[in-house]
């Protein structure tokens, strides 16, 4: 097997083992399907561009999860300067979702909020690989995730107080 054939096989692997998994954080983040296998493409495209250097590293999944993360908060950073598309749907779907929505109550949250809250809670990443992925400090995770849950909790009360009433 020639050199290349090891390095395109190496890649193709990398890439089925992490595509889905990848795909699913970034989808959370940004709460768009084909928004998400864009990004997520253009995350294994970048790892594509970097392959020779990055399939030496330790965790080649990590590098390319953390470029899809960044892409990820990026694209809703812009999304939330748009604002109006994103209240447009938020109305529009509302009455069609249960009481208690993971999407709609993932929306209310910071960028940053948002991508530790789903690293941790729904990929179920240690604190240390957040830190890692997103090249924050363990203080600074362990802070967003606090004001997330506080901020879900308010959300679910006032949920839950709608529906009483």
């Amino acid at each position: 097997m020639s050199r290349t054939q090891k390095t395109e096989s190496g890649f193709v692997d990398l890439f089925r083992a992490e595509y889905a998994a990848v795909l699913r954080t970034v989808f959370f983040i940004v709460d768009n399907r084909p928004r998400s296998e864009d990004i997520t493409q253009d995350a294994f495209v970048q790892l594509l561009t970097h392959w020779r250097s990055v399939a030496r590293y330790d965790r080649p999944g990590a590098w390319v999860r953390r470029v899809a993360i960044r892409l990820a908060v990026r694209e809703r950073t812009r999304d939330r300067r748009r604002g109006e598309l994103e209240e447009v749907q938020v109305d529009q779907t509302h009455d069609e979702l249960p009481d208690v929505d993971l999407q709609l109550a993932l929306r209310s949250l910071s960028r940053m909020q948002r991508a530790v809250t789903v690293l941790y809670y729904l990929e179920q990443r240690p604190i240390a690989e957040i830190v890692d992925l997103l090249g924050i400090s363990d203080g600074s995770v362990k802070v967003h995730l606090h004001r997330a849950r506080q901020r879900l909790a308010e959300q679910l009360r006032e949920k839950v107080n709608e529906d009483a009433s």
